[in-house]
């Protein structure tokens, strides 16, 4: 087994990552030691190993795997956002109307999901569904189709869920559409109709022009795509029920606000909009 170090620009509070990637059932972490486990897909499937070391405001990580140790890294680096500091982000919140959310949730980078594909079949399953049974579908469905490597869970091939029959989604209590919307995408990976590493290269309008073709897929789990499968910087999501619940908290408003407020809004926090979507989600997450 291979070990590597890599020192980062501060603030990064590893702790905030833990707390809230433990709202995902499937992800291994051990939080007092500090550790998480992410599944890596290179030459073959294992488990990439990262254990913080240094401090919220010098933070280091021990980062071991098994092989493809310049990939891993690599791989690590962007679901956990390590390439970039947070120190430009945080100084242009500063100024803004959410100067406080950001000051509450300070060092909190945005945690990527482990590949587009795995973004993608998550987001289909939470939509319109409560954070909670989503995350209990996700995990049925993850842990009987797909594939368990040294402790971490891989999703299931695209050719695998394109061969599910939808009776067996249904008795896990997947709706209709929902079950032929999962089918329906891993026919299009598997086949080539759909390519998400060529979408990546596409700038944000056209990845939502495209990905809204496919049935099942709408403008709320594209935007997801681009901020948790992509890593998007300015993406925000006005039509997510817990983002208008969080700005309706911090303004103080009396009702839910209006798009057209929330697109005033977001002029004053771009290039950073995917910031102010976390933020806000993690202000209502916490009550903080």
């Amino acid at each position: 087994m291979w070990q590597q170090e890599i020192n980062v620009q501060g603030p990064y509070d590893f702790e905030r990552v833990l707390d809230r990637m433990s709202l995902d059932p499937l992800v291994s972490m051990d939080k007092a030691a500090l550790r998480l486990s992410l599944p890596f897909e290179g030459a073959d499937k294992q488990a990439v190993h990262i254990t913080f070391t240094g401090s919220r405001t010098e933070p280091t990580f021990k980062i071991e795997g098994q092989s493809d140790q310049q990939a891993a890294t690599r791989f690590v680096q962007r679901v956990l956002q390590l390439e970039r500091g947070l120190h430009d982000i945080h100084e242009h919140f500063k100024g803004s109307t959410l100067k406080t959310i950001f000051e509450e949730h300070a060092g909190t980078p945005l945690v990527l999901e482990p590949s587009p594909y795995s973004c993608l079949l998550k987001s289909v399953i939470h939509q319109q569904l409560n954070m909670s049974f989503a995350a209990t579908l996700t995990e049925r469905f993850v842990k009987t189709f797909g594939e368990q490597v040294d402790n971490v869970w891989f999703y299931p091939d695209p050719e695998i869920v394109a061969a599910i029959p939808i009776e067996r989604l249904r008795d896990m209590q997947f709706s209709q559409r929902k079950a032929e919307y999962l089918i329906g995408i891993g026919e299009r990976l598997s086949s080539g109709e759909m390519n998400l590493t060529a979408l990546s290269e596409k700038e944000d309008e056209e990845v939502i022009k495209e990905l809204v073709k496919i049935r099942g897929i709408g403008p709320w789990t594209a935007q997801s795509v681009l901020l948790f499968g992509f890593g998007r910087m300015d993406i925000f999501l006005p039509a997510d029920i817990g983002i208008q619940n969080a700005l309706k908290k911090h303004f103080q408003l009396d009702e839910k606000p209006a798009l057209d407020e929330m697109e005033k809004w977001q002029q004053d926090w771009r290039p950073y909009s995917s910031y102010a979507s976390l933020y806000l989600w993690r202000s209502i997450e916490t009550g903080k």
